[in-house]
């Protein structure tokens, strides 16, 4: 999440809640993954680890906005499909739903590479939740796939968009990865490649 990223139309957001979630409160749970965990950016009242399965965190989306610009992208993540995903879960009071939902939209939704979802998320104390998610869309034109680790270098060093460096992007989501206990070989290497 995503991810600061660059993305999602209106449109295509599921805003509907499944059954057997906790949403009888009308508070709202949001999943991040990339940014949202170290900056998310609205006011909460709770903050758990989260497991997300069926997606994993990808550097897979070209930055236009946030991190890079369209003449010179940057690259940052994207909930890409397969897999599983460790992140973090907050949880919005009902009262400041809204409003959220809002802040979100337009924060990841700049360019609609994402997609917002309302999926199943499993929290470190065992409870299930609904929470809203944002997965690339795989159809958009900023959407990178799985890139050569040299593509992903040269992309990364050269970002910089509204919200900062892409190489600062990439070390804070890593540095907090590692403070939740998270390893992540791919953003390790980049990392320490980036010195």
């Amino acid at each position: 999440m995503t991810a600061e990223a660059d993305d999602l139309p209106v449109s295509e957001a599921t805003t509907e809640p499944n059954a057997g979630t906790e949403r009888a409160s009308g508070d709202l749970w949001v999943f991040g993954y990339g940014s949202l965990m170290w900056r998310p950016g609205f006011p909460f009242v709770e903050r758990r680890h989260a497991h997300l399965h069926g997606y994993h965190r990808a550097l897979c989306v070209f930055s236009h906005v946030h991190r890079g610009t369209r003449e010179r992208p940057g690259l940052v993540l994207g909930l890409d499909r397969g897999g599983r995903c460790h992140g973090v879960a907050f949880r919005v009071p009902a009262r400041e739903a809204d409003a959220t939902l809002q802040y979100l939209r337009e924060r990841e939704q700049v360019t609609a590479v994402y997609i917002e979802r309302r999926l199943p998320v499993k929290l470190a104390d065992g409870r299930r939740i609904e929470a809203i998610a944002y997965v690339v869309d795989r159809r958009h034109e900023q959407y990178a796939g799985r890139l050569a680790h040299d593509e992903l270098m040269r992309l990364i060093r050269q970002g910089v968009g509204i919200s900062g460096a892409n190489p600062d992007y990439v070390r804070s989501t890593h540095a907090h990865l590692l403070e939740m206990g998270v390893v992540d070989p791919i953003l390790e290497r980049i990392v320490r490649e980036l010195g």
